[in-house]
């Protein structure tokens, strides 16, 4: 991991031929409270954070990239910071927000062939869902003369108050099937006339045998779709003007980036948290960790993955809801627990979330409007984040206001000091992410707990101590790790396609059927294909729903393929970008006690007490250092409170390794 700028700012270009040397590469994470902002060049490392604005993203998007010019060029300079831009990757978490609460398009599904609505309806963890976006939008084509009928049913769907459609034909003929609908449809309801309803075609977003899963992929997609492309094209416009020479890439839950116009919204779904297990990845690699556990703590939720022997944890078929889907998704799991998370009296006991007050009134202490309590006005409360250095000192915390909201939620109704309520829902906070991490995956002997996001680091200790985990991983640039995890993907498209018979000759041509398309995806990213990595992988799926994934070498079938099997392929490219680099280890010789100037009067478990303050700027650079706790860690954007038991070292690079020592080695 590299170490975060120190705060020497480059020379502001002198001349426009300076201006136009494209170098630096731009990660940006929009998360729903917070949108974070990576700029790497070459080794170093610049980041910042900015208030997310949900009433209109692009301000967020421009909020960013100025103070993030700022840092670099030490005054803000928007210009000279896109013309030396190489590369802009974005990820965003508005399409995932819009389906969680349920805010979108009023979908109508159209199904007919082999397919019937009420299989689609009860598809696992679908009935509520399908309830929520179609509700009683739904139409079975009988067969008997399917064009007209095609014709009758969008128009009652339009009436009904749909306005985006998916037509999803079951059976082997789909495709053909398909194809004369949309020629008829097209004639009925001409897209250049006022009022015409966008109509998908499900095997036009995924050619998945599974007519089911087909169907779910397509309508996720329609729903997801409009906001994303408002959201992207106004964007990427607005670049263009302010000078970026660069296109906006959308980094994606597959873990690859590409254009806009190349990006289907479904895959935008959960992908912040890709660029999170993206960074893990990495951290894993180059640490050598087996099982490494990660928990994202932003604002909303906590976002949990792991990797372990097999890479990224990801799902063959990846899951929506608890829907799948045609495509491979990372497996992440999004806990309703965070920074912001609403923290309240209910009854006897205080209930953690999942609903959060984001950025927009945020949290009481903010100040900016909001009333209730959450975790940042507990440990505003207790001391442990200062209302000077918080944000950067960019965000003043009032304590009064946290105050008085732990007061009206918590303290008074459950009858409680303001210190132990602030205790209480310490432990509430700390329960409910632990539980949400063990339900996940089962902890190993050998599980490390990487911490990140801007609440990551907060308790940390407690939470590995809760879930049995000695070692914690707080990653140099752990406040923006998605947007830096991010830095380490590349320009990739994917697709499949049904192998009609189990012959080579029917696998030859579905292969090269999947060349010529990925071959025009990669030339929309002024790529040729030749300069691509290709990975093509063989999908054996049984009838009792087991699958079996191949690797190909060739245009020939493997052994071992059950008769009864049905055949897919699929043909990723992948064109490599620039990435950072990972230096430093830990246990280095020579490391030296980490530098404190500073003490802070912190409230643990309801008792006051007061702890050296270690700030990660002050740590001499390029020098590995350790301390014991108990302690307060803080930088720019996250603090953390080291318990009695633990010891922490900081790398060389930036990292932070948490250990827990027994009685023995204390």
């Amino acid at each position: 991991m590299r170490v975060p700028s120190d705060g020497n700012h480059d020379a502001s270009p002198s001349t426009r031929s300076t201006r136009l040397a494209r170098h630096r590469l731009i990660n940006i994470d929009n998360g729903g409270t917070l949108t974070d902002i990576c700029v790497m060049d070459g080794e170093r490392v610049v980041r910042t954070k900015t208030l997310t604005t949900p009433h209109d993203l692009s301000q967020c998007l421009f909020d960013g990239l100025r103070k993030a010019s700022e840092a670099v060029y030490g005054k803000e300079d928007l210009e000279a910071l896109l013309l030396s831009t190489e590369a802009i990757r974005y990820s965003t978490t508005q399409g995932t927000n819009a389906l969680v609460e349920r805010k979108g398009p009023r979908l109508g599904l159209v199904v007919g062939g082999s397919l019937a609505v009420d299989r689609v309806r009860a598809a696992d963890g679908a009935t509520d869902l399908f309830d929520a976006v179609i509700g009683g939008r739904a139409i079975a084509l009988s067969g008997e003369s399917p064009e007209a009928e095609a014709v009758r049913a969008v128009g009652e769907l339009a009436a009904s108050g749909a306005n985006r459609i998916v037509i999803s034909i079951g059976g082997p003929e789909r495709a053909q099937i398909e194809h004369h609908l949309k020629r008829k449809l097209l004639r009925s309801f001409p897209p250049h006339l006022l009022g015409a309803l966008p109509i998908l075609y499900a095997h036009e977003v995924a050619d998945d045998a599974n007519d089911v899963r087909r169907t779910w992929t397509a309508l996720f997609n329609a729903f997801l779709h409009p906001a994303m492309e408002r959201f992207l094209y106004s964007a990427e416009q607005k670049l263009r003007e302010a000078r970026a020479q660069s296109p906006l890439l959308v980094f994606r839950n597959d873990g690859h980036a590409g254009r806009v116009a190349k990006t289907i919204a479904l895959k935008t779904y959960s992908s912040g948290p890709r660029g999170g297990m993206e960074g893990a990845r990495v951290l894993a690699e180059h640490y050598g960790l087996k099982h490494l556990l990660s928990m994202d703590i932003g604002g909303t939720t906590t976002d949990i993955g792991l990797v372990d022997e097999r890479g990224v944890r990801a799902d063959r078929h990846g899951n929506v809801e608890g829907v799948a889907t045609s495509f491979a998704l990372c497996n992440v799991v999004s806990a309703g627990v965070g920074g912001s998370s609403i923290i309240r009296a209910d009854g006897d006991r205080i209930a953690v979330g999942p609903e959060s007050v984001g950025s927009a009134p945020g949290p009481a202490c903010f100040g900016l409007g909001g009333t209730l309590a959450t975790i940042t006005d507990a440990f505003t409360l207790s001391g442990m984040l200062d209302p000077a250095s918080f944000f950067g000192g960019k965000l003043r915390l009032d304590k009064e206001r946290a105050r008085q909201a732990i007061r009206t939620h918590v303290a008074d109704p459950m009858k409680m000091g303001d210190m132990e309520a602030v205790s209480a829902m310490e432990a509430a906070w700390v329960k409910k992410v632990a539980g949400s991490l063990t339900d996940y995956t089962p902890i190993r002997r050998d599980t490390t707990l990487a911490a990140f996001g801007g609440a990551g680091a907060l308790v940390a200790c407690r939470v590995a101590d809760a879930i049995g985990v000695k070692r914690v991983l707080i990653p140099g640039l752990a406040a923006v790790f998605s947007a830096y995890g991010i830095g380490f993907s590349d320009v990739g498209h994917s697709f499949s396609a049904p192998v009609a018979e189990a012959t080579n000759s029917a696998l030859a041509a579905a292969m090269d059927a999947l060349l010529v398309q990925v071959s025009r995806a990669m030339f929309g990213e002024d790529a040729a294909i030749d300069d691509c990595r290709l990975v093509y992988t063989l999908e054996a799926a049984t009838p009792d729903g087991q699958t079996v994934d191949y690797a190909l070498q060739g245009q020939t079938l493997p052994a071992g393929i059950a008769p009864d099997a049905t055949l897919s392929v699929s043909l990723t490219a992948i064109k490599r970008m620039p990435q950072a680099k990972l230096d430093g280890r830990f246990d280095e010789d020579g490391h030296q006690v980490a530098v404190t100037h500073d003490t802070r009067l912190v409230v643990i478990d309801g008792h006051q007490a007061e702890l050296p303050l270690y700030r990660v700027s002050d740590q001499p650079k390029g020098v590995a250092v350790s301390a014991a706790g108990p302690a307060v860690l803080e930088e720019d954007f996250f603090t953390g409170r080291i318990d009695a038991g633990w010891h922490f070292q900081i790398n060389s690079a930036g990292d932070i390794l948490l250990s827990r020592r027994e009685e023995n080695e204390q």
